[in-house]
């Protein structure tokens, strides 16, 4: 079983491009899955349980238990599910098993929940309010949330940009997504200069002696600033700013989405600047701009006053 699972982890790192927390997550839900079937099956096979053991019954058996005695929500519930059945997947396309077992096993209905965005005079107040004291971190962290919003980058892609993936010239950065892939992400006007006073100003002047540094943003040691500390920024503005609700990175990335979407842009084009592999993830955001097409419905029909 063991092997199984190393093998199914690489096939998800090779072929799939997973990221580290994804095959961390499958890891432990398959590492769960495994220590119920020990308890389960009484004979095992050089001192492993036996994938080819497991039956429908035993599965169903399972999802009771996580539901149940453990206590999850369906959401963890479906996601370990998943994991189990594309692992059975991997293992009946290999020849490892004869038949797959997940094939009727069904799942915890999960509805999407929508994302979480600010009104434009909100991510206008936020952005202001990060550029209000006149010191080198204020001045980075104002490029910081106007680049989140210009791009619609998640997090992790903006703390892994270094200096030579932007084109001042052209307006543009090359970031790299899940599964690494490539994408171009815009800037427009005030995004690109802010851009460039932060680069010859307040990174020179953070990172002091460290001139051999290639990470884009960095704190006042000189090093890449991480994800925590993009939250933080992010959490004071908000704070300052008033509002009620915690501001996240994620959420100048739905805004960005939003934003767009009601003043023309279509959903296809909307995918390719978010770096969704699928349409279906971007159109969440159709829920979120109909109550915008109701109000533009009842503010320009002639019968709708």
């Amino acid at each position: 079983m063991e092997n199984s699972v190393k093998s199914f982890l690489q096939h998800l790192v090779v072929e799939k491009g997973f990221s580290q927390n994804t095959l961390d997550a499958y890891r432990n839900d398959l590492g769960q899955f495994e220590v119920f079937l020990k308890d389960r099956i009484t004979e095992p096979i050089n001192g492993s349980v036996p994938w080819t053991s497991v039956d429908i019954n035993l599965l169903n058996e399972y999802i009771s238990d996580l539901r149940d005695r453990k206590g999850y929500r369906d959401t963890t519930t479906a996601r370990k599910v998943a994991a189990i059945k594309s692992f059975y997947g991997f293992l009946t396309a290999n020849g490892d098993v004869s038949e797959d077992p997940t094939e009727s096993l069904g799942s915890p209905r999960v509805g999407r929940a929508l994302p979480k965005y600010l009104s434009e005079e909100q991510v206008k107040q936020l952005l202001d309010v990060a550029g209000q004291s006149d010191t080198w971190e204020s001045k980075r962290d104002a490029t910081i949330l106007e680049l989140l919003y210009a791009t619609g980058l998640r997090v992790s892609e903006l703390v892994s940009l270094n200096v030579q993936d932007i084109d001042l010239q052209e307006s543009y950065i090359r970031c790299w997504g899940k599964g690494s892939k490539e994408r171009i992400a815009y800037l427009y006007p005030q995004a690109l200069e802010n851009l460039k006073a932060y680069l010859k100003g307040a990174r020179v002047a953070l990172l002091g002696a460290k001139e051999d540094q290639t990470a884009l943003f960095v704190n006042h040691r000189g090093e890449r600033l991480t994800r925590q500390w993009i939250w933080n920024i992010l959490k004071t503005c908000g704070e300052k700013v008033g509002v009620e609700e915690r501001i996240t990175p994620h959420t100048l990335r739905h805004s960005f989405a939003t934003h767009l979407l009601q003043n023309g842009a279509s959903l296809r084009h909307v995918q390719e600047l978010l770096g969704h592999s699928s349409i279906s993830t971007t159109q969440v955001y159709t829920h979120l701009t109909n109550t915008h097409l109701r109000q533009e419905y009842e503010k320009s029909h002639p019968h709708a006053q």
